[in-house]
């Protein structure tokens, strides 16, 4: 499950508040508004029941779900800069990016093989 598919089920409010809290709003040309403004368009006197929200377990998977979001795209800026390094010829670099390049292709393994078997899972047996 993805983090926009996690907060599809949730409330116009808890949606508001953590894609304004972790600033996931999509139009980034616009400034983020303040606290006093997202209350406003939320019709809310105050932030106390999204502090309380934040001590559910709800709201930790949506935080663990965003910081393994942010994870991936620095492990590709980390990646990218290896592969710069290893190719000057540093060899700490090189090691290191043979090391993970096999760790990239058991992940590949695993996801090709999950991937197959949502793939077979969706196959409802009709016969067209």
């Amino acid at each position: 499950m993805n983090l926009n598919e996690a907060l599809r089920p949730l409330s116009d409010r808890k949606k508001a508040y953590f894609k304004w809290k972790f600033d996931l709003e999509y139009d980034k040309t616009l400034p983020k508004k303040t606290e006093q403004e997202l209350l406003e368009s939320l019709k809310l006197k105050t932030m106390n029941t999204f502090y309380e929200w934040e001590k559910t377990e709800e709201y930790r998977n949506l935080v663990a779900l965003l910081l393994n979001t942010r994870f991936d795209q620095d492990l590709e800026q980390i990646y990218s800069s290896l592969v710069d390094k290893a190719k000057t010829g540093d060899e700490k670099s090189i090691r290191l990016l043979l090391q993970m390049g096999k760790d990239i292709k058991e992940y590949s393994k695993q996801a090709v093989k999950q991937m197959a078997k949502v793939k077979n899972d969706e196959d409802d047996g009709l016969i067209m």
